[in-house]
C-alpha cells in the first residue's frame, strides 16, 4: 500500500468536536476500503492566506494514511461533497514521519517562548557586538550649518 500525508481544512464556525467527528468519517471511509491512519493531528483554528468560500480562518488537520489509492481516491470524492471540507490536498510520501509534525512542534515552541527575539525596532542586537562611537572629524566641530549664524 502507498504512504501519503493528507491535510484537510475545515471551516472556522464548525467545533472542533465536529471537525474531530469529520476526521473520524473519513478515517472510517479509509478503513471500509482497506486502508489505515497512522496519526491524526489537530493544528488548530488558523488564519488563511487568502479567503476561501466566505472564510478568512479554517480548523486545520493531518492524516498519515497508509491505504491503497482507491481508498485514498473514495474518501476525496467524500470530501467534495462535504460542505464544512473547504480544502484539502493528498500528498504521497516515501516514509511516514515519527513524532509530531512540524506545526506541532513550532506551536509548542512558541507556547514555551524559545523563539529567538531581538527586542523589537532598536532592541538589543545579539547578532552584533555593542556599537562604538564614531570617531569625529576636525571640520565637523568647527563648521555650523548655513542660515545659524
Amino acid at each position: 500500500m502507498a504512504l501519503y500525508e493528507h491535510v484537510l481544512l475545515a471551516r472556522q464556525d464548525v467545533s472542533a468536536q465536529q471537525v474531530e467527528a469529520l476526521v473520524e468519517q473519513f478515517k472510517g471511509i479509509l478503513e471500509a476500503n482497506g486502508g489505515s491512519v497512522a496519526k491524526v493531528e489537530y493544528w488548530g483554528v488558523k488564519s488563511l492566506g487568502y479567503r476561501i468560500k466566505k472564510n478568512r480562518k479554517a480548523h486545520y488537520s493531518l492524516l498519515n494514511i497508509d491505504a491503497p489509492p482507491a481508498a485514498v481516491a473514495e474518501m476525496e470524492r467524500q470530501m467534495r461533497i462535504n460542505e464544512d471540507v473547504l480544502r484539502f490536498m493528498t500528498i504521497r510520501v516515501e516514509a511516514l514521519e515519527d513524532g509530531q509534525s512540524v506545526m506541532l512542534q513550532k506551536r509548542d515552541r512558541d507556547e514555551r517562548g524559545d523563539r529567538f527575539d531581538r527586542g523589537g525596532p532598536g532592541g538589543d542586537r545579539f547578532d552584533r557586538g555593542p556599537r562604538r562611537e564614531r570617531p569625529r572629524r576636525e571640520d565637523e566641530a568647527t563648521e555650523t550649518p548655513a542660515g545659524e549664524a
